[in-house]
């Protein structure tokens, strides 16, 4: 049977709804926490620390987290990270309610909050192959839905959600991302038994550690895979540093136009992840993500010379809509190409890359603003995405793709239906 119009089993709606509940709850208490910082100090360096906390995990230890996702059970890892993030949002729940809340307590939460992320993300991306087969076509539809539902929940409904919950009350917010994550280590606990993977040479956690990040290094493909993000968050971020004073001073944008432009950069990554699959299938995976690489640069060209607010909206709603496709094809062809046993290790790789590169961003946006123009970030970041574009085409072209997942289906002893069209492989330009 076609993988294309096989059905995705009982057990992923299980999960999807699991990570869609998460997903609104991790969108209220990302609006709720600055804003109870906010009631406690107007520091700028206390506020940043805040914002910064929850980070921190993925910096410090996310190729650990990797390892210790590889030894573990992953749909247990994956209810355990939610309820005990459950019982930790209790304790800035009763402190708010005690008028006993502070900065400390409030990074710290945040911090544990971004540590249990780390290994409910980790873990949940290493059991989602498992759970599909590690069938191509299947990841691409999955992520889609996965993706969509969690920028409609953090990025729409959440944010808004929080900032009311908390006129009700400073630990509302708190506890209702509280019941999410209880709703998802149940739903979770539900999900079939993954089987565990074929346990290694018995070796220390830090060599095994290395291995997985050695791996991401050794691979053409998966290193261009990990280059995407992290060379885009320093991108992005660049940008996302400088976009309110730009939106401010060159557009003449207000306080209500700057969401709504937001809102059009999250409508366009909802619309990037809904036609993903059939980028896939059109171009072949490969094309399709150096496709979307040099959409997100060409858009933020377009964003840095916009002359007024509708065209500056069109270009983030064309770069989220890059951005979306690029989060559901890129992953779903990891998990695809990536053993069992490495899966954590390889994915949290990865998202530490792109991580460390956030804060290289930032750094970058301020000071080429300041140095020269408010415009300049926009352009230094567009420059950066289509370099990347060059440099990562022939990385992730598609028969790098194809023997990739070749490669795969004989490691697994099965056949394996390509990504995008195989007659594609060879033909002139897509490769």
């Amino acid at each position: 049977m076609n993988s294309d119009i096989r059905k995705l089993p009982t057990g992923f709606g299980r999960l999807w709804t699991a990570q869609t509940i998460s997903s609104l709850g991790d969108g209220v208490t990302h609006a709720a926490l600055p804003l109870l910082a906010l009631t406690l100090t107007r520091d700028p360096m206390a506020l940043a620390v805040v914002a910064a906390a929850g980070t921190l995990p993925w910096l410090l230890f996310g190729v650990l987290g990797g390892a210790l996702v590889d030894r573990w059970d992953r749909r247990r890892t994956m209810w355990v990270a939610d309820t005990a993030r459950a019982v930790l949002l209790a304790i800035p729940a009763v402190a708010a309610a005690l008028d006993a809340l502070s900065i400390p307590l409030l990074a710290a939460v945040a911090f544990l909050l971004g540590l249990g992320g780390l290994f409910f993300d980790t873990a949940a991306t290493a059991y989602l192959p498992d759970l599909l087969r590690r069938d191509p076509a299947l990841l691409e539809r999955a992520n889609s839905r996965l993706r969509g539902a969690q920028t409609a929940m953090s990025g729409f409904a959440g944010p808004p959600a929080g900032s009311a919950l908390l006129a009700l009350g400073r630990a509302v917010p708190l506890l209702t991302d509280a019941v999410s994550f209880l709703l998802s280590a149940l739903l979770v606990r539900t999900l079939p038994a993954a089987p565990r993977p074929v346990p290694e040479v018995r070796a220390s956690l830090l060599r095994q550690a290395r291995a997985g990040a050695s791996y991401v290094f050794r691979d053409r493909v998966l290193l261009g895979l990990a280059l995407r993000p992290a060379v885009g968050n320093v991108s992005f971020l660049a940008v996302e540093t400088v976009l309110a004073l730009f939106a401010h001073d060159r557009l003449g944008i207000d306080t209500y136009g700057f969401g709504l432009l937001l809102t059009a950069e999250a409508t366009g990554g909802l619309l990037g992840a809904g036609i993903a699959s059939a980028l896939g299938r059109r171009l072949g995976t490969g094309t399709a993500l150096t496709c979307t690489a040099a959409v997100e640069g060409l858009a933020i060209l377009g964003l840095a010379a916009a002359p007024n607010p509708y065209v500056a909206g069109l270009a983030l709603a064309v770069c989220g809509a890059g951005m979306g496709a690029t989060m559901v094809l890129a992953p779903s062809l990891r998990q695809a190409i990536v053993p069992a046993r490495l899966m954590g290790r390889v994915a949290s790789t990865s998202r530490m890359l792109a991580m460390c590169a956030a804060p290289l961003g930032a750094f970058l946006g301020g000071w080429l603003a300041t140095a020269y123009d408010i415009r300049t970030p926009l352009y230094a970041a567009a420059a950066l995405l289509l370099a990347m574009t060059a440099v990562t085409a022939s990385m992730t072209s598609n028969r790098r793709v194809e023997a990739a997942l070749r490669a795969a289906a004989r490691a697994d002893g099965q056949d394996r239906t390509p990504v995008g069209n195989p007659a594609q492989e060879s033909a002139p330009g897509l490769v």
